[in-house]
Parts: structure tokens; C-alpha cells; sequence
């Protein structure tokens, strides 16, 4: 993987932390805007050129803004392996562009949850055309950049100002491994909370069909400081379904995952650094027997 020039970006956001600056700044090296609903009227409000997603595609948002992403021309632009023959001539053939950077965050899922609203309310805020988008553009990290997290603005902006408008392959990495987390996240929030409705109208609790949910304590970088152990080696939670703690990613999201039962390690990992670990974990989060 090399450096990559961005040329086109697609942002679809419900935070829109942030997203003035960084979208001027993009404009400002150029780069062709696309975008859908608020976002685009956010956006041309403050006079930056935005094209919408229906213009792009040729095909309209329809069923109240459930489909407007989820179309060939948005995933094969984000998918594409652009130095592949046959995915370039695909490309050609079927009038997909390139899109060399998502940005991308999610409908307030948990916090809709969490306020104890409705369960037709709480279904229409589980998002799917955005973690389709964003698994896509981080599967082909190549290629794309994928950013999540406003918290990861200013620093994209640094490394586009010092490289003329281009993206390192490690910078792209990072990135796609904190849009994983954040897309793991959100399926977690969701299956917990399908899981609590289970559970008020009596139907016994589902298992997970799984032996456990898995969180990662990755080395710290500048990209992501939260849940790392004290060395700064790898360690594993596992599942306990006695307990939910929730934990928090950049931008104060907030999600449901596995309890803290028991600890295993990747690598030779000191007892010190899983108390370390568990205690960065209960910092952001609260422990409750279920």
C-alpha cells in the first residue's frame, strides 16, 4: 500500500461536529464533495459545493430515506480495486467513480435507546446504510479512507496539508481498524437492546451464537487512546452474560459489550495490565447485574 490522493469523498453524517471545517478544507484541495439529506443541506448552507447522492447514483432516496446509499454506484465506488483490470473496466462500463474517502457516522442509536423511547422509534434508528458504507470503505483501505470519529478531523487535515492532499497506507489502516470497532459497537448496542425487549415481554434470552464477544486492547497510537493495557499489549475480554459494561470510542459513543468474567492474553500480559484494563473500561462504563 502506498499514499493516495483523495479526489472524491462521500460524507453522510448525524454528528456534524466539526464537519464545516473539515468539509471546507477538503474543498480547498480540491476534492469533488458528495453527500445525502442533512448533510448536503448543512453543507450548501455554508456555500460549500456538495453533490447529492440521488444526482450520483441516477436513482432517487425513496421509503423515507431507508434506501439511498445502498446502490452500485456508491459501493462499487467504494469497493473497486482501481489497479485490477477487470474492476476498472467494471467501473467503466457502469459509469462508477472512485470514491477515495468516507466520512461517515452513524443515526444515534444508543442514545435513542438509552431514553427509553419507543420501540418503532428505536428500530428506525438502527442504521444500515452507513455500517454498509463504512465496512466497504475499510475492507478496501487500499484504496479508501474511512473516518468515523470528528475526533479524527484535524488530524487527517494535518497529514492531507503535509503530503498535498493524500493519505498514508498506515494512516488508512488505522482509520479502517477504528471504523471495525465502532461498526462492532453498534451491532453490539443493537443485539443488547433486542435482547432487553426479549426480556420484558417474557421470551427467554437468545445466546449469542458465538463462544464469546471479543474486544481488542490495541498498542496506543495517536488515532486511539482508549482501551489499551498498561505495557500496551493485546489482551482479550470474553463474554460474560451475567454483566454488559459499556465503553466509550473517541467522540463520547457509547455502546454496550461483554462483562469482564474472564481474561485471557494474546501475548504474556502482566496481572497488572488487565486491572489496568478493566479499570479503563469501567472509567467510561458501568457495571449492572442483569
Amino acid at each position: 500500500m502506498t499514499e493516495r490522493l483523495i479526489r472524491r469523498a462521500l460524507i453522510s453524517v448525524s454528528d456534524k461536529s466539526g464537519l464545516i471545517y473539515f468539509a471546507r478544507a477538503l474543498a480547498g484541495y480540491g476534492v469533488e464533495i458528495i453527500s445525502t439529506g442533512g448533510t448536503a443541506k448543512a453543507l450548501r448552507d455554508a456555500g460549500i459545493a456538495v453533490t447529492d447522492v440521488s444526482t450520483a447514483t441516477g436513482f432517487p432516496e425513496i421509503m423515507d430515506g431507508r434506501v439511498k446509499t445502498l446502490h452500485p454506484k456508491i459501493h462499487g465506488g467504494l469497493l473497486a480495486l482501481r489497479d485490477k483490470p477487470d474492476h476498472a473496466e467494471a467501473m467503466r462500463a457502469h459509469g462508477i467513480e472512485g470514491i477515495d474517502l468516507l466520512v461517515c457516522n452513524l443515526y444515534p442509536f444508543e442514545s435513542v435507546a438509552a431514553a427509553s423511547s419507543s420501540f418503532a422509534e428505536t428500530l428506525e434508528n438502527i442504521d444500515i446504510g452507513g455500517p454498509a458504507m463504512i465496512r466497504a470503505a475499510a475492507k478496501n483501505h487500499e484504496w479508501v479512507t474511512v473516518v468515523v470519529d470528528a475526533e479524527d478531523y484535524t488530524t487527517l487535515l494535518s497529514e492531507l496539508a503535509a503530503t498535498g492532499g493524500k493519505t498514508h497506507a498506515e494512516t488508512r489502516r488505522k482509520l479502517a481498524q477504528t471504523a471495525y470497532a465502532r461498526t462492532a459497537a453498534y451491532d453490539s448496542a443493537v443485539s443488547n437492546w433486542l435482547t432487553g425487549e426479549l426480556t420484558k415481554s417474557g421470551v427467554a434470552e437468545r445466546k449469542s451464537p458465538s463462544a464469546g464477544a471479543i474486544l481488542r486492547f490495541e498498542r496506543e497510537t495517536p488515532w486511539r487512546r482508549h482501551g489499551r493495557t498498561a505495557s500496551g499489549q493485546g489482551a482479550v475480554v470474553q463474554q460474560h452474560r451475567r454483566h454488559r459494561c459499556g465503553v466509550r470510542i473517541g467522540g463520547g459513543v457509547r455502546f454496550e459489550a461483554a462483562g469482564l468474567r474472564h481474561h485471557q492474553a494474546r501475548q504474556s500480559v502482566r496481572r497488572g495490565d488487565l486491572i489496568e484494563a478493566r479499570r479503563r473500561l469501567q472509567r467510561g462504563a458501568r457495571l449492572r447485574s442483569r
